[in-house]
């Protein structure tokens, strides 16, 4: 059996849980409502205040799927309680980011600058300090949303791996080399 996936999900209070045709699970709670589709050999029940997910037999297909959609669920419950922040770091001389809305206008070393726009249900917000790296702040209820608008940002600009410079995520390790060898 699958470790996650024979967890129950605990359903916290404010929270409802509708399981519709379809097995089409839906999650209401205090910062919104998502919804995901699940595949139809999977059957995700409510009982009492847990939801379970249960597969029916132990092809690899059906294992490989049931702890995946236990994390997708579970993803969907801690997005609509307390919701998910991602935040990127901008590290590079001239290197900056301004917000209006949902645009971000972007300086990453480039002739022009790059106008991105967020999409409406992610919040962003950019944070400049003087002797700081700028940092771009994603915040929302969909965990898969924000890590692909994270995702894209960083490809705008990848850290290189000589002097680090480019966008990353705040907290990211980055594997360094050391350059060309001094001459004799």
């Amino acid at each position: 059996m699958s470790r996650i996936g024979k967890k129950p999900i605990v359903i916290p209070s404010g929270v409802s849980i509708e399981v519709g045709k379809d097995n089409i699970v839906t999650v209401k709670g205090p910062k919104g409502s998502l919804s995901q589709a699940i595949d139809r050999d999977i059957k995700p029940e409510v009982v009492g205040n847990e939801l379970i997910i249960t597969r029916p037999t132990d092809q690899i297909r059906h294992r490989a799927m049931h702890g995946l959609y236990r994390s997708l669920v579970n993803n969907l419950v801690t997005g609509v309680t307390t919701g998910y922040k991602r935040d990127l770091e901008l590290v590079g001389v001239g290197y900056k980011a301004a917000n209006s809305g949902n645009t971000l206008d972007l300086a990453l070393g480039y002739s022009h600058n790059i106008i991105f726009e967020i999409p409406k249900e992610l919040k962003v917000s950019t944070l400049t300090e003087k002797g700081k790296n700028p940092i771009i702040s994603l915040e929302g209820i969909d965990k898969q949303l924000i890590g692909q608008v994270a995702a894209k940002l960083r490809s705008l600009r990848k850290p290189e791996p000589y002097k680090g410079k480019g966008v990353k995520y705040v907290g990211e390790v980055l594997r360094r080399k050391a350059g060309k060898a001094a001459g004799k």
